[in-house]
């Protein structure tokens, strides 16, 4: 009896109740991930299992992941991005429901995506991989609005892609920024 009122305690417990060790005791590992097709890539092929700062670490992982597209003419390029944000509905509500949890940390597929976003109107070169990184991680840290709000007001695996998405817009829109900038008046 005594484990039945555990389970049903913690099915009652809504997300916003859970505390970080809830979270972490959710966690998948590795072995997890390897066995599992939708939390490998939800986790960014395992960099979503960072200990501290997933999110830096799933943006890290859509760099090679960026090298290897970025060659292809930008229609092709913007089909990819295109794929991988809508497959990203799917595979972040999936991996959600999976781990019982909403938007876990380590669901990194929305960061592949956002920084993929970013990177379409950048020039080659590792600067603009650099500034690009750097664009992506502050809006989707600081979160201005209205990247905040649909990080606040919306579930399941829209709620979980789409504030990465403008994220990597904003970034996108600031590459071309500076990109301009720097050609016309230095």
């Amino acid at each position: 009896m005594g484990n039945l009122l555990h389970c049903r305690k913690a099915w009652d417990m809504s997300i916003s109740q859970m505390t970080d060790k809830d979270i972490r005791e959710k966690s998948p590992r590795m072995k997890d991930l390897l066995t599992n097709p939708v939390q490998f890539l939800a986790f960014g092929f395992g960099s979503g299992l960072a200990p501290v700062a997933p999110g830096t670490f799933g943006t890290l992982a859509a760099v090679p992941v960026y090298l290897l597209i970025q060659q292809l003419p930008w229609p092709l390029y913007l089909s990819f991005t295109v794929v991988v944000s809508l497959a990203g509905i799917w595979i972040c509500g999936a991996a959600s429901r999976q781990l019982g949890v909403h938007d876990h940390g380590g669901i990194v597929w929305d960061e592949i995506a956002g920084f993929l976003i970013t990177m379409a109107a950048a020039p080659p070169g590792w600067l603009w991989v650099a500034i690009g990184f750097l664009f992506f991680r502050f809006f989707d840290v600081l979160k201005p609005w209205p990247i905040g709000w649909l990080d606040d007001h919306l579930q399941g695996g829209l709620g979980i892609m789409l504030d990465d998405v403008v994220a990597g817009l904003f970034g996108m829109i600031s590459i071309w920024l500076v990109h301009y900038t720097v050609l016309n008046y230095f």
